[in-house]
Protein backbone atom coordinates (compact mmCIF):
# COMPACT_ATOMS: atom_id res chain seq x y z
CA UNK A 1 0.00 0.00 0.00
CA UNK A 2 1.41 3.36 -1.04
CA UNK A 3 2.10 5.74 1.83
CA UNK A 4 1.28 9.47 1.56
CA UNK A 5 4.17 11.85 1.05
CA UNK A 6 5.48 14.28 3.64
CA UNK A 7 3.48 17.14 2.09
CA UNK A 8 0.13 15.40 2.52
CA UNK A 9 1.13 14.27 6.01
CA UNK A 10 1.98 17.85 6.95
CA UNK A 11 -1.35 19.12 5.62
CA UNK A 12 -3.24 16.44 7.56
CA UNK A 13 -1.32 17.25 10.75
CA UNK A 14 -2.01 20.96 10.29
CA UNK A 15 -5.74 20.34 9.81
CA UNK A 16 -5.93 18.18 12.94
CA UNK A 17 -4.09 20.85 14.94
CA UNK A 18 -6.44 23.52 13.61
CA UNK A 19 -9.49 21.43 14.57
CA UNK A 20 -8.44 20.21 17.99
CA UNK A 21 -6.17 22.97 19.34
CA UNK A 22 -9.15 25.02 20.67
CA UNK A 23 -10.43 21.93 22.51
CA UNK A 24 -7.01 21.36 24.06
CA UNK A 25 -6.90 25.01 25.17
CA UNK A 26 -10.29 24.69 26.88
CA UNK A 27 -9.19 21.53 28.70
CA UNK A 28 -5.89 23.07 29.82
CA UNK A 29 -7.43 26.29 31.12
CA UNK A 30 -10.10 24.39 33.03
CA UNK A 31 -7.24 23.60 35.45
CA UNK A 32 -6.02 27.21 35.61
CA UNK A 33 -6.10 28.77 39.08
CA UNK A 34 -6.76 32.23 37.62
CA UNK A 35 -10.35 33.38 37.96
CA UNK A 36 -10.26 35.61 34.87
CA UNK A 37 -7.99 36.03 31.88
CA UNK A 38 -5.66 33.65 30.10
CA UNK A 39 -2.61 34.07 32.33
CA UNK A 40 -1.56 30.78 33.88
CA UNK A 41 -1.40 31.08 37.67
CA UNK A 42 -1.07 27.44 38.66
CA UNK A 43 -2.77 24.06 38.50
CA UNK A 44 -6.04 23.44 40.34
CA UNK A 45 -9.12 21.25 40.17
CA UNK A 46 -11.34 23.53 42.26
CA UNK A 47 -13.41 24.64 39.27
CA UNK A 48 -14.77 21.11 38.83
CA UNK A 49 -15.92 21.17 42.43
CA UNK A 50 -17.36 24.64 41.95
CA UNK A 51 -19.70 23.24 39.30
CA UNK A 52 -21.54 21.28 41.99
CA UNK A 53 -22.50 24.58 43.62
CA UNK A 54 -23.28 26.49 40.41
CA UNK A 55 -27.06 26.38 40.25
CA UNK A 56 -27.18 28.14 36.86
CA UNK A 57 -24.81 25.63 35.25
CA UNK A 58 -26.60 22.65 36.79
CA UNK A 59 -30.00 23.93 35.66
CA UNK A 60 -28.69 24.61 32.14
CA UNK A 61 -27.16 21.12 31.99
CA UNK A 62 -30.44 19.55 33.07
CA UNK A 63 -32.39 21.54 30.46
CA UNK A 64 -29.87 20.69 27.73
CA UNK A 65 -29.97 16.95 28.40
CA UNK A 66 -33.76 16.93 28.76
CA UNK A 67 -34.16 18.84 25.51
CA UNK A 68 -31.70 16.60 23.64
CA UNK A 69 -33.10 13.31 24.94
CA UNK A 70 -36.79 14.09 24.39
CA UNK A 71 -36.34 15.72 20.99
CA UNK A 72 -34.00 12.93 19.82
CA UNK A 73 -36.49 10.26 20.88
CA UNK A 74 -39.35 11.91 19.01
CA UNK A 75 -37.26 12.76 15.94
CA UNK A 76 -35.76 9.25 15.76
CA UNK A 77 -39.19 7.62 15.80
CA UNK A 78 -40.76 9.99 13.27
CA UNK A 79 -37.67 10.20 11.06
CA UNK A 80 -37.26 6.42 10.91
CA UNK A 81 -40.92 5.93 9.99
CA UNK A 82 -40.64 8.67 7.37
CA UNK A 83 -37.56 7.05 5.83
CA UNK A 84 -39.23 3.65 5.80
CA UNK A 85 -42.36 5.06 4.16
CA UNK A 86 -40.44 6.93 1.46
CA UNK A 87 -38.27 3.88 0.71
CA UNK A 88 -40.80 1.07 0.79
CA UNK A 89 -44.08 2.62 -0.38
CA UNK A 90 -45.33 4.54 -3.39
CA UNK A 91 -48.10 7.05 -2.69
CA UNK A 92 -49.44 10.30 -4.18
CA UNK A 93 -47.11 13.22 -3.46
CA UNK A 94 -44.14 10.98 -2.64
CA UNK A 95 -41.78 12.98 -4.85
CA UNK A 96 -42.85 16.20 -3.16
CA UNK A 97 -42.17 14.76 0.28
CA UNK A 98 -38.85 13.49 -1.03
CA UNK A 99 -37.80 17.01 -2.04
CA UNK A 100 -39.18 18.73 1.05
CA UNK A 101 -37.22 16.32 3.25
CA UNK A 102 -33.98 18.18 2.51
CA UNK A 103 -35.32 21.68 3.13
CA UNK A 104 -34.48 21.85 6.90
CA UNK A 105 -30.95 20.66 6.07
CA UNK A 106 -30.23 23.51 3.65
CA UNK A 107 -32.26 26.31 5.25
CA UNK A 108 -30.05 28.52 7.49
CA UNK A 109 -30.70 28.12 11.21
CA UNK A 110 -31.52 31.80 11.61
CA UNK A 111 -34.33 31.52 9.05
CA UNK A 112 -35.73 28.42 10.72
CA UNK A 113 -35.48 30.00 14.18
CA UNK A 114 -37.20 33.21 13.04
CA UNK A 115 -39.99 31.24 11.37
CA UNK A 116 -40.57 29.18 14.52
CA UNK A 117 -40.65 32.31 16.68
CA UNK A 118 -43.23 33.97 14.42
CA UNK A 119 -45.31 30.79 14.37
CA UNK A 120 -45.27 30.45 18.15
CA UNK A 121 -46.14 34.13 18.52
CA UNK A 122 -49.18 33.69 16.30
CA UNK A 123 -50.56 30.49 17.82
CA UNK A 124 -49.31 31.00 21.37
CA UNK A 125 -52.27 33.19 22.27
CA UNK A 126 -54.68 30.43 21.21
CA UNK A 127 -52.71 27.43 22.48
CA UNK A 128 -51.20 28.08 25.94
CA UNK A 129 -48.94 25.02 25.63
CA UNK A 130 -47.07 26.74 22.80
CA UNK A 131 -45.93 29.68 24.89
CA UNK A 132 -42.15 30.02 24.71
CA UNK A 133 -40.48 27.46 26.94
CA UNK A 134 -39.22 23.89 26.98
CA UNK A 135 -42.13 22.60 24.88
CA UNK A 136 -41.49 25.05 22.04
CA UNK A 137 -37.77 24.27 22.17
CA UNK A 138 -38.42 20.54 21.89
CA UNK A 139 -40.74 21.05 18.92
CA UNK A 140 -38.21 23.37 17.32
CA UNK A 141 -35.41 20.83 17.63
CA UNK A 142 -37.60 18.01 16.33
CA UNK A 143 -38.35 20.16 13.28
CA UNK A 144 -34.78 20.02 12.00
CA UNK A 145 -33.76 16.70 13.56
CA UNK A 146 -36.35 14.67 11.65
CA UNK A 147 -34.72 15.39 8.30
CA UNK A 148 -31.25 14.34 9.44
CA UNK A 149 -32.56 11.10 10.96
CA UNK A 150 -34.64 10.29 7.88
CA UNK A 151 -31.70 10.88 5.51
CA UNK A 152 -29.38 8.60 7.50
CA UNK A 153 -31.97 5.83 7.93
CA UNK A 154 -33.00 6.07 4.29
CA UNK A 155 -29.39 5.57 3.20
CA UNK A 156 -29.29 2.42 5.34
CA UNK A 157 -32.55 1.11 3.88
CA UNK A 158 -31.35 1.75 0.34
CA UNK A 159 -28.49 -0.69 0.90
CA UNK A 160 -30.66 -3.53 2.19
CA UNK A 161 -31.51 -6.47 -0.02
CA UNK A 162 -35.32 -6.60 -0.55
CA UNK A 163 -35.00 -10.35 -1.08
CA UNK A 164 -34.54 -10.80 2.68
CA UNK A 165 -37.99 -9.33 3.37
CA UNK A 166 -39.49 -11.30 0.49
CA UNK A 167 -38.00 -14.51 1.87
CA UNK A 168 -39.55 -13.82 5.28
CA UNK A 169 -42.98 -13.28 3.72
CA UNK A 170 -42.59 -16.44 1.61
CA UNK A 171 -41.96 -18.37 4.84
CA UNK A 172 -45.29 -17.18 6.26
CA UNK A 173 -44.35 -14.03 8.15
CA UNK A 174 -46.83 -11.17 7.91
CA UNK A 175 -45.96 -7.54 7.22
CA UNK A 176 -45.68 -6.63 10.90
CA UNK A 177 -43.62 -9.70 11.84
CA UNK A 178 -41.33 -9.16 8.85
CA UNK A 179 -40.73 -5.59 9.91
CA UNK A 180 -39.99 -6.50 13.55
CA UNK A 181 -37.77 -9.52 12.94
CA UNK A 182 -36.08 -8.70 9.63
CA UNK A 183 -36.32 -5.06 8.55
CA UNK A 184 -35.93 -3.37 11.93
CA UNK A 185 -32.78 -5.28 13.02
CA UNK A 186 -31.20 -4.58 9.63
CA UNK A 187 -32.02 -0.86 9.72
CA UNK A 188 -31.10 -0.49 13.40
CA UNK A 189 -27.50 0.69 12.75
CA UNK A 190 -28.90 3.52 10.63
CA UNK A 191 -31.47 4.36 13.30
CA UNK A 192 -28.75 4.53 15.98
CA UNK A 193 -26.52 6.63 13.73
CA UNK A 194 -29.39 9.02 13.02
CA UNK A 195 -30.20 9.23 16.74
CA UNK A 196 -26.57 10.04 17.58
CA UNK A 197 -26.50 12.75 14.93
CA UNK A 198 -29.80 14.23 16.15
CA UNK A 199 -28.62 14.17 19.78
CA UNK A 200 -25.35 15.90 18.86
CA UNK A 201 -27.15 18.56 16.83
CA UNK A 202 -29.49 19.25 19.74
CA UNK A 203 -26.64 19.60 22.25
CA UNK A 204 -24.78 21.94 19.91
CA UNK A 205 -27.73 24.08 18.81
CA UNK A 206 -27.84 27.70 19.91
CA UNK A 207 -29.85 29.72 17.39
CA UNK A 208 -33.09 27.70 17.42
CA UNK A 209 -32.86 27.26 21.20
CA UNK A 210 -32.26 30.98 21.74
CA UNK A 211 -35.23 32.06 19.61
CA UNK A 212 -37.67 29.51 21.04
CA UNK A 213 -36.61 29.56 24.71
CA UNK A 214 -38.58 31.05 27.55
CA UNK A 215 -38.15 31.71 31.27
CA UNK A 216 -36.44 28.82 33.05
CA UNK A 217 -35.40 27.01 29.86
CA UNK A 218 -31.80 28.21 29.50
CA UNK A 219 -29.52 25.62 27.91
CA UNK A 220 -25.74 25.32 28.04
CA UNK A 221 -25.12 27.05 24.67
CA UNK A 222 -27.31 29.98 25.80
CA UNK A 223 -25.58 30.09 29.20
CA UNK A 224 -22.12 30.07 27.61
CA UNK A 225 -23.16 32.78 25.16
CA UNK A 226 -24.36 35.01 27.99
CA UNK A 227 -21.15 34.29 29.94
CA UNK A 228 -19.00 35.45 27.02
CA UNK A 229 -20.24 39.02 27.54
CA UNK A 230 -18.82 39.01 31.10
CA UNK A 231 -15.79 36.88 30.20
CA UNK A 232 -15.50 33.12 30.33
CA UNK A 233 -14.54 31.72 33.72
CA UNK A 234 -12.69 28.44 34.37
CA UNK A 235 -15.83 26.75 35.66
CA UNK A 236 -17.34 27.09 32.17
CA UNK A 237 -14.15 25.55 30.78
CA UNK A 238 -14.50 22.72 33.29
CA UNK A 239 -18.09 22.15 32.22
CA UNK A 240 -17.06 22.09 28.55
CA UNK A 241 -14.27 19.61 29.39
CA UNK A 242 -16.73 17.26 31.07
CA UNK A 243 -19.05 17.45 28.04
CA UNK A 244 -16.11 16.65 25.72
CA UNK A 245 -15.10 13.71 27.92
CA UNK A 246 -18.63 12.30 28.00
CA UNK A 247 -18.95 12.70 24.21
CA UNK A 248 -15.66 10.89 23.58
CA UNK A 249 -16.55 8.05 25.95
CA UNK A 250 -20.01 7.66 24.39
CA UNK A 251 -18.57 7.58 20.86
CA UNK A 252 -15.87 5.06 21.77
CA UNK A 253 -18.36 2.86 23.64
CA UNK A 254 -20.87 2.81 20.78
CA UNK A 255 -18.11 2.08 18.25
CA UNK A 256 -16.84 -0.78 20.43
CA UNK A 257 -20.32 -2.23 20.87
CA UNK A 258 -21.05 -2.03 17.15
CA UNK A 259 -17.74 -3.70 16.31
CA UNK A 260 -18.38 -6.53 18.77
CA UNK A 261 -21.91 -6.98 17.43
CA UNK A 262 -20.61 -7.34 13.90
CA UNK A 263 -17.86 -9.72 14.96
CA UNK A 264 -18.98 -11.50 18.16
CA UNK A 265 -16.24 -14.14 17.86
CA UNK A 266 -13.08 -12.28 16.79
CA UNK A 267 -10.14 -14.31 15.65
CA UNK A 268 -7.33 -14.70 18.16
Amino acid sequence: MRRPGWFLSAIAAGLYIFLYAPIVVIIVFSFNAARFGTVWEGFTTKWYGALLHDSAALSATKNTLLLALVSTGIATLLGSLLAFGLTRFDFPGRKIFDRVLYVPVFVPDIVLATSLLLFYSLVGSFIPALELGMTTMILGHVTFQISFVAIVVRARLAGLDPALEEAARDLGAGEWKTFLHVTLPLMLPGVLAGAMLAFTLSLDDFIVSFFTSGPGSTTLPILIYSSVKRGLTPDINALATLIILISVLATVSLTWLQKNKQDPHPKK
